[in-house]
């Protein structure tokens, strides 16, 4: 028995397939979800997420939003995800550095909670992508 994934961003249908196990980071801690899972409703915090399927498993870096598992489907909304295997440190790095520049440089609380919430998502993306490299070598 197989497991309906769709992973869902503002911008874009990220992933819609059938997977055999879904691990990922709540707000309540890690949770991993098998087949005949109980449903339920939770938050995503920033972090790792991994999906298995065939005996392959893919890393993405998700940046909040909320999952979703009722009767083996497993829906997750998301605020940003990637597959850690599409990010370049030197990109991530750059878009870091963009991030802490623009804090130094907001003088309101906006434009600071932004760049504020860019750097808290390349740093995230930074940890996955080193974290997903350095398993390749």
């Amino acid at each position: 028995m197989k497991l309906a994934l769709e992973v869902i961003t503002p911008t874009k249908s990220l992933i819609k397939e059938d997977v055999d196990e879904i691990t990922a980071v709540t707000t309540d801690g890690e949770i991993t979800i098998l087949p005949n899972h109980v449903n339920l409703l939770t938050k995503l915090a920033p972090g790792e997420m991994t999906i298995k399927n065939n005996n392959k498993s893919e890393t993405y870096a998700v940046f909040g939003g909320f999952l979703e598992i009722a009767d083996n489907k497993v829906s997750i909304l998301a605020d940003h995800a990637v597959r850690a295997s599409d990010l370049e440190v030197a990109k991530v790095m750059e878009a870091k550095e963009r991030a802490e520049k623009a804090m130094k440089d907001k003088s309101n609380n906006q434009d600071f909670k932004i760049a504020d919430a860019e750097l808290r998502k390349a740093l995230m993306e930074l940890k996955v992508v080193r974290k997903h490299k350095a398993s390749k070598i």
